[in-house]
């Protein structure tokens, strides 16, 4: 097992190279932070197994910093809280927001080591990172973005998210999620038909969130339409997505007109991935520290070719799309460091892979498809037999499936056991 990592912030010189050199004695690679700055800059772009985290500096206390990591998606790891002269009600303050333990200074030899043992082994029962809305990026569009959760977040309204396949609508739904409440989303449609006010009696207090509610037939829109009507009574934030027009939907009678109504009192759109490229930098570095954290591997840096090659490609899979080629860049390059030409090969790695295409007087429609049913019964049939298709093609890949027909994984299980199509 690779040596664990541990980040030692304190802003007095002698005590960090003491933990230092104790620490380093134990096996464990260290790393230094004189500040809360330093500290913020290395999380920015690695995941230590452990965080040493002076209550008193100069520049931010420990504290403050904790509760930025909490808030960012960020506090993902064990953080042990140290101070020569802090009250009782400061470490119960930073073990409520999320520190494992507290360390009082002087620190015992003993002490310090029984538990940062203990913390590490805590730290291998945490959830992986995830990402947030604070490096969703810093362009116009996210900015904007994220004022308009922040404004909808004082408000009790039911909320649509608007945009489109891969975008992150999940990622916005957590960012209005309140701490020390529940947090529920709904993977079977079918309760909005079964028992609908069971949901709103598991979500109380907290965040229902329903994924892409026109793909919801008939009876699923009335349960929803029911919570919306009876959510208030159990103080339940509901945030529903779609990646389609609805109003179209309505007039093609495929969706509830009252539904609209009721769902789209306020609605916030997020933003294609191509609307904010000069955030993909940023973004990949973060998906990269999300995919070395969960997997056994080091976090590999980007050079600046790689990140230019990424930021100037077409992502009609959004932020989905992106996180896919990440996680096969940082598990697939043969060096410590992404270079262009990986980036290059990744991207063209499906290319070329079909068929050629048929001149147009040559091509004939062979879908079974019978037209002598409702236009529900023939989209079902049609895209039942798109995605055994896919399936095929890919060999049973579901990765790959998702990337051809630019759906998020989530999503794609969800709609796959709507059509009654088996998986392994």
């Amino acid at each position: 097992m690779s040596a664990r990592h541990i980040l030692v912030v304190d802003d007095e010189v002698g005590i960090r190279e003491l933990l230092r050199d104790i620490l380093e004695d134990e096996g464990y690679h260290v790393v230094l932070a004189e500040n809360a700055a330093q500290a913020r800059e290395y999380r920015q772009h690695q995941q230590p197994n452990l965080v040493l985290l002076d209550i008193w500096m100069p520049d931010c206390d420990g504290v403050t910093l904790l509760k930025e990591w909490g808030s960012g998606g960020l506090l993902t790891m064990p953080v042990v809280m140290m101070s020569g002269h802090a009250t009782v009600d400061t470490a119960v303050e930073a073990t409520r927001i999320g520190a494992f333990d507290f360390l009082e200074k002087p620190i015992a030899l003993q002490k310090l080591l029984k538990t940062v043992g203990a913390a590490l082994k805590h730290g291998e029962r945490m959830p992986q990172q995830m990402l947030s809305l604070i490096n969703l990026g810093k362009s116009p569009p996210i900015l904007e973005l994220r004022q308009r959760l922040e404004h909808a977040a004082e408000l009790k309204t039911p909320l649509l998210l608007i945009g489109a396949q891969g975008c992150g609508v999940e990622l916005c739904a957590r960012a209005l999620h309140k701490p020390d409440t529940p947090l529920l989303a709904l993977e079977n449609p079918e309760k909005l038909v079964q028992a609908p006010l069971e949901l709103l009696e598991l979500a109380q207090g907290g965040l229902l969130f329903c994924h892409e509610i026109s793909e919801l037939n008939n009876n699923q829109q009335k349960g929803l339409l029911l919570l919306l009507q009876k959510y208030d009574k159990y103080e339940v934030r509901i945030v529903c997505s779609t990646s389609r027009d609805l109003l179209k939907l309505v007039l093609a009678h495929q969706f509830d007109d009252a539904l609209l109504q009721a769902v789209s009192s306020l609605t916030v759109r997020i933003p294609a991935l191509d609307e904010h490229k000069e955030d993909i930098p940023e973004l990949a570095r973060a998906l990269g520290d999300q995919v070395s954290a969960s997997d056994t591997i080091g976090y590999r840096e980007f050079d600046t070719a790689a990140l230019n090659m990424l930021r100037n490609a077409s992502w009609p899979g959004n932020l989905a799309q992106l996180e896919n080629v990440v996680q096969r860049l940082m598990l697939g390059s043969l060096g410590d460091v992404v270079k262009a030409e990986d980036v290059q090969r990744v991207l063209q790695e499906f290319e070329g892979l079909e068929a050629p295409m048929q001149s147009a007087d040559t091509v004939t429609m062979t879908v079974p498809v019978s037209l002598d049913q409702t236009l529900r019964e023939a989209r079902d049939q049609f895209e039942r037999l798109y995605f055994e298709h896919q399936i095929a093609k890919a060999a049973g890949n579901m990765s790959r499936v998702a990337d051809a027909v630019g759906l998020e994984r989530t999503h794609l299980y969800r709609k796959l056991k709507q059509l009654e199509i088996k998986v392994r």
